[in-house]
């Protein structure tokens, strides 16, 4: 979700597969650099796969470019890389959240075979789609500041996977601005 020079990006913590909880503390957000974010839901393992080969592509691009990625750049580098996977899919659904030019928000997500779907509010991926398109859609108003995105965010997400038996267990936030990064974890129902 964006806000005014600032995005937030959020998952939940739960690993499972299927109705059975594997752990309670999965990462799915990971940091491609200061100012852009990718989260990868969807099968566990190709997540993590595709994040070591999208950091080993950024490294490369910064070696050749000396600058970082673009969000922009990134969101085709994401999209490129999951297409030519097309006959045998990373089964993974990207949220690529970043700060462009002028430190305009930029955000985007895709399927499992790099469709991209851009969007200037909000964006969702994962077994509680559905309901995070509702809860979004009625708590979201254009230009937040970053304390009040980071409530709007957080009410959303718990809103929305107590609403699914596949996701919860609370969840991470970040909250990024120009100048900082913020990290923090959200209680959620344990069950």
């Amino acid at each position: 979700m964006v806000g005014k020079n600032c995005f937030a990006i959020a998952s939940d913590r739960r690993l499972g597969v299927q109705l059975q909880t594997i752990a309670t503390d999965f990462q799915r957000v990971f940091k491609i650099h200061d100012k852009l974010y990718i989260g990868l839901s969807g099968l566990a393992t190709d997540a993590q796969t595709l994040y070591q080969r999208l950091v080993f592509r950024h490294k490369l691009y910064q070696l050749r470019e000396e600058r970082d990625m673009k969000p922009e750049t990134f969101a085709s580098l994401v999209s490129a890389i999951l297409y030519e996977r097309r006959f045998g899919p990373y089964f993974c659904q990207p949220v690529i959240a970043g700060l462009g030019e002028n430190d305009e928000p930029f955000i985007c997500t895709m399927d499992c075979i790099g469709a991209k779907e851009l969007a200037k509010d909000f964006v969702v991926s994962g077994t509680s789609s559905e309901s995070l398109y509702g809860a979004c859609e009625s708590m979201y108003k254009p230009n937040m500041e970053p304390e009040e995105l980071f409530e709007t965010v957080s009410q959303a997400l718990m809103a929305s996977v107590d609403r699914d038996c596949l996701a919860g267990w609370g969840g991470h936030v970040f909250i990024v601005t120009p100048t900082e990064v913020q990290e923090r974890v959200v209680k959620g129902r344990m069950d």
